[in-house]
């Protein structure tokens, strides 16, 4: 796994643990303990050997996008930082004989802004900065994948857990009052349950019939100002502010353009390979994400 230390890593390798996997860690420091494999993915440097008894490789690296402003250095951190990796493991997986499965992140950014048109794996790519960061994310898969070995490209949404991604920075807020919807609050959030997300990963670990893009979001994408209604609700506060356009843009630079985008996207290929959500519903969701009794 590589991303391993990261809010998803750490979870998804703590799980798969839990379900008597044997994980192996890629780092880029020395390896200090069993189970690490040390590598270079700016130089393009990991051993095939390290490869050679592993059934799959899971690749969530890649530099926060939300993390600061968005400068043209920071800009081509984001994309090389996935690129490199990606290239790495693909190459490295062809140059194997077995040459075991790459399930590789990508994100549901890559549809761009699709407003209220819903969309599914089989839709195109859009526009902006993150939709080709998605574009050339999923190509650098490609190595892997004319090998002949299995390979998924893994459209994750946004997760939904107290300790990170999307939910974290917005508990402060609402917790005080001061929480509200962003712009209109008309644009689509395309959340998934960690728990769900968690599940929906080893999910397609299991069933090797699944290659290619893969949306890993939940069933029913909630509008921003719905999402803020039903948060507010659970936390017992107002929720009835809204963060103009313009705030953001000076308090964000040009990541506000992200928080502002709809992504309507929906999990068609899980969802006819019979995944089964745990937490289908936004509400039901959230109330795992806060450590909140289910309705």
């Amino acid at each position: 796994m590589a991303g391993s230390s990261g809010f998803l890593g750490t979870r998804l390798a703590t799980r798969l643990r839990e379900g008597g996997h044997d994980v192996v860690r890629l780092v880029r420091r020395a390896p200090r303990a069993a189970g690490e494999v040390g590598w270079n993915p700016k130089s393009g440097s990991l051993d095939p050997a390290a490869l050679a008894s592993v059934d799959a490789v899971v690749n969530l690296a890649g530099a926060g996008v939300g993390d600061r402003r968005w400068t043209d250095r920071y800009k081509e951190q984001i994309r090389a930082s996935r690129v490199d990796t990606t290239t790495t493991l693909a190459r490295t997986i062809a140059a194997t004989q077995h040459r075991p499965d790459l399930l590789n992140a990508s994100a549901v950014g890559f549809y761009g802004d699709t407003g209220d048109r819903p969309v599914d794996e089989e839709s195109p790519a859009g526009e902006g900065f993150l939709a080709d960061v998605c574009r050339v994310w999923e190509a650098a898969t490609r190595p892997a994948e004319d090998a002949g070995a299995r390979v998924v490209r893994l459209r994750t949404g946004l997760p939904l857990d107290a300790e990170g991604g999307l939910l974290k920075p917005m508990l402060l807020p609402f917790r005080l009052g001061v929480g509200g919807r962003l712009g209109s609050g008309r644009q689509y959030i395309p959340w998934i349950s960690l728990e769900d997300w968690l599940r929906g990963m080893e999910f397609l670990l299991a069933d090797r019939r699944i290659t290619g893009a893969v949306n890993v979001v939940g069933p029913h994408p909630d509008t921003n100002a719905e999402f803020t209604r039903v948060l507010a609700g659970l936390l017992h506060r107002p929720g009835v502010l809204q963060v103009p356009a313009l705030g953001l843009k000076v308090l964000l630079g040009e990541f506000s353009h992200e928080t502002l985008v709809s992504q309507r996207v929906l999990p068609k290929v899980l969802t006819e390979a019979g995944f089964t959500y745990r937490h289908p519903a936004l509400e039901s969701a959230l109330r795992a994400a806060l450590g909140l009794p289910a309705a």
